[in-house]
């Protein structure tokens, strides 16, 4: 596949990552169908500055219904497919790990499934690509040093996880089997607009600015990689465009930081742009750690670098200045989302 414009499935194109991937896709001249079940964590306000392009479509549908996927393949006839439709809240995976079996291993399998029907219906044709997109703890934790790469071995620790390693293994046997062109990719933790509220630094604002708690798992030592999402999506369409078939790379933001250090930053950009009386960092309140909760994720991402010369462009400062201003500017678009299931209530202490 080449950088010419395509027509790109988006799975998933009405959530966090996805809705960045049709933005930009769209902008990029490519024409977009968004396939969306449209669950608890998506909104279609975050794909409504594209909603109007003759480039874009939207298909309510679920990824689980084999027969609809037929059909909306029949009718797009799309040129790849980018599949990010899946559950992803670590917390909801440890309460309800059904939900992530259904969704993220069973409907990769008729992705994949419907995918295959089509790519075999139209010729094998040899631009064709499905690129899955998955995360990097399906690689478990890491100690004080060291990296993930794309031989790390598997060692998934929470339901979400495994969920998302068993749906890469499908996409690899689709590969090697049936001869399909996959693409996968593993990134690191994503921040930035849009990001639905139940999620780490949204969670640190919304707390902030309502007064309340701001709640930091164990003593906050628990280290993640941050990748700004609209860096992501960059990288994911680079992929698609010029990676390898068969092949793997990992996406990262070269951003390590304790969850703490996060949390203080983030206490200080409000400190900044929405200041109180006393320093946010005051709401900071240390509770129960969630069980299996790895203490560290870090991302080696030289092949992406030497192989397709993509490379992060927002620097976590950079990213987490955007972020707060948007959340601050976008108070509607958060706190509509506040009512939905769970959204305000801690999961997974069960």
């Amino acid at each position: 596949m080449t950088d010419k414009a395509k027509c790109i499935l988006v799975t998933g194109g009405a959530g966090f990552i996805g809705s960045a991937v049709v933005r930009q896709a769209v902008a990029a001249g490519h024409r977009v169908i968004n396939l969306d079940a449209l669950t608890y964590a998506a909104c279609l306000d975050n794909v409504a500055s594209v909603a109007d392009s003759d480039l874009y479509a939207f298909e309510h549908a679920d990824i689980r219904d084999r027969a609809t996927l037929g059909l909306i393949f029949a009718k797009h006839r799309p040129d790849a497919v980018l599949h990010l439709a899946a559950e992803s809240h670590v917390d909801r995976s440890i309460d309800s790990p059904g939900a992530f079996i259904e969704t993220n291993v069973t409907g990769t399998y008729y992705m994949l499934e419907a995918a295959r029907a089509y790519w075999l219906e139209s010729g094998q044709p040899e631009g064709f690509r499905f690129h899955h997109v998955s995360t990097d703890e399906v690689y478990g934790s890491l100690g004080p040093e060291g990296f993930f790469t794309e031989d790390t071995p598997y060692d998934p620790r929470s339901p979400y996880s495994a969920s998302k390693a068993s749906s890469d293994h499908l996409v690899r046997a689709w590969y090697e089997t049936y001869g399909l062109p996959v693409l996968l990719t593993n990134c690191s933790n994503n921040y930035g607009p849009y990001h639905f509220p139940e999620k780490l630094i949204p969670v640190v604002i919304i707390a902030a600015l309502e007064g309340r708690e701001i709640p930091v798992y164990g003593k906050g030592e628990n280290v993640r990689d941050w990748l700004y999402v609209e860096d992501h999506a960059d990288a994911l369409l680079t992929v698609l465009t010029r990676g390898q078939t068969g092949r793997s790379y990992n996406i990262g933001g070269n951003e390590e930081r304790r969850n703490i250090d996060l949390v203080r930053m983030i206490c200080a950009l409000l400190d900044e742009l929405r200041p109180k009386d006393t320093p946010y960092a005051e709401q900071i309140a240390f509770v129960t750690d969630r069980p299996g909760h790895d203490l560290r994720y870090a991302i080696d991402a030289s092949r992406i670098r030497d192989e397709l010369g993509w490379q992060p462009s927002v620097t976590l400062e950079q990213g987490l200045r955007r972020t707060v201003e948007w959340y601050l500017e976008n108070e509607p678009w958060w706190r509509a989302l506040l009512t939905r299931d769970g959204v305000s209530t801690r999961l997974g202490t069960a």
